[in-house]
């Protein structure tokens, strides 16, 4: 009998758009990987692909990388315990991704956590996770009564980033941030990862900028947003309460074609496509995803699903 995780690596390695089986490559002691937790962009909820997050994980230390809703079950899921988080960065304050930043905390608390969580985001941060605590205040403190449980509140160091630069330098990584457009947000941050295995760019969702490019300058692994720009006007027509969605998917997101120019003025190795939009429409295949962006970049690409894992070097 194969489980989840089998039929999860299986399909990995049958699906065309992977380009080469190489991909899959393992190491003997892979010190580096990735999971795509969470790989349909937008705050929607369905029974399909869960909300954006991700996951690095360097010399078994694990960065949460966006809390759309469902990451701390997908971490359940990816085999990741929860209170062995320590880091986790924000990109930007759209719900999508920031909606289970303090639940993830929280619930890393309730599975036994007792040592701190460092987390990085743009400005905001730091007074979501002090009106965090005042929302939870009667449940947490009677908890801390009741149950015993350690004060959870100094364990969550909130950070705000106000400018691009090194944020995060540990034994084993440095994270850099850099700012790019997501119409109409301006505090939004794409993340460089260096780790001893080597370099992982995500690029946050974005629109169309030659200079995330650079930035991601002969990154391995590029995570990119993607639009697929034939099937907006369906999305549009599904969704409620949105008279000028399209607009705004237009304007602050990546089409397929050029997330193709991105990668290859980089210079990328590896690309691959998150933060799908629409990530749940399921006449998209991956062929879809796919065309355009080989119109311009001729290296490896990936569509990410769900707890999908990356080992580096890829």
């Amino acid at each position: 009998m194969i489980d989840r995780r089998g039929v999860l690596t299986l399909a990995l390695g049958a699906a065309g758009t992977l380009a080469a089986p190489s991909v899959l490559a393992q190491t003997t002691k892979p010190r580096t990987r990735i999971v795509f937790l969470g790989t349909k962009g937008g705050p929607r909820v369905g029974i399909g692909a869960s909300n954006p997050a991700n996951l690095v994980v360097v010399n078994n230390t694990p960065f949460v990388i966006d809390c759309g809703m469902g990451v701390s079950r997908q971490l359940v899921a990816a085999g990741v315990p929860l209170p062995s988080v320590k880091y986790i960065l924000i990109s930007h304050h759209h719900s999508d991704h920031n909606l289970e930043y303090g639940n993830l905390f929280y619930n890393a608390w309730a599975a036994g956590l007792s040592a701190p969580i460092r987390s990085f985001g743009p400005r905001g941060l730091e007074a979501m996770t002090r009106n965090f605590w005042e929302l939870n205040k009667f449940d947490v403190e009677t908890r801390i009564d009741d149950e015993g449980r350690p004060d959870p509140r100094p364990l969550l160091i909130a950070k705000d980033i106000t400018d691009d630069g090194v944020v995060l330098k540990t034994d084993d990584v440095t994270v850099t941030a850099f700012r790019t457009p997501h119409p109409p947000i301006t505090d939004n941050f794409a993340y460089k990862f260096e780790t001893p295995d080597r370099v992982i760019v995500f690029s946050s969702d974005t629109a169309y900028n030659p200079k995330l490019a650079e930035f991601a300058k002969g990154a391995d692994v590029l995570v990119h947003e993607c639009l697929y720009v034939p099937a907006v006007d369906r999305l549009v027509l599904r969704t409620k309460n949105g008279a000028t969605l399209k607009k705004h998917l237009m304007d602050s997101h990546t089409s397929t074609a050029d997330v193709g120019r991105i990668a290859a003025a980089a210079g990328v190795k590896t690309l691959v496509l998150s933060h799908l939009v629409p990530g749940d429409d399921p006449d998209i295949t991956d062929d879809d995803w796919t065309r355009d962006v080989k119109t311009s970049f001729s290296g490896r690409i990936i569509v990410a699903k769900d707890l999908m894992e990356l080992k580096l070097p890829v």
